[in-house]
């Protein structure tokens, strides 16, 4: 069984027991959360397709933790003008595992 859910923005594919990491949510670490945005689950070859979202089904995670991705280079130059900036960003992510697929 899985679903394909918006969280934070983005739409992911998830399973019942799998771990997977979301841009930074505000919960805190052992928080349950819940998201409704749930676009489509396949429970065993019986697909259900909602427009655009599927009415009472929902989607339980829990949040294991926080933390930062790899830092990424910004650099920015104009050639023979002296113009150089550089700039650098760790995007925070949230790692969710997901509980409970309903629907």
């Amino acid at each position: 069984m899985f679903a394909i859910v918006s969280i934070a923005g983005q739409q992911f594919k998830v399973e019942e027991g799998q771990q997977i990491f979301v841009h930074r949510l505000a919960a805190n670490d052992g928080d349950a959360v819940s998201f409704d945005t749930v676009h489509l689950i396949d429970n065993d070859g019986k697909v259900t397709i909602g427009v655009p979202n599927i009415k009472g089904a929902n989607v339980s995670a829990t949040v294991l933790g926080h933390l930062k991705g790899d830092k990424v280079i910004v650099f920015k130059k104009k050639r023979r003008k002296g113009y150089r900036k550089k700039n650098g960003h760790r995007q925070q992510f949230s790692k969710i595992k997901i509980e409970s697929i309903k629907g």
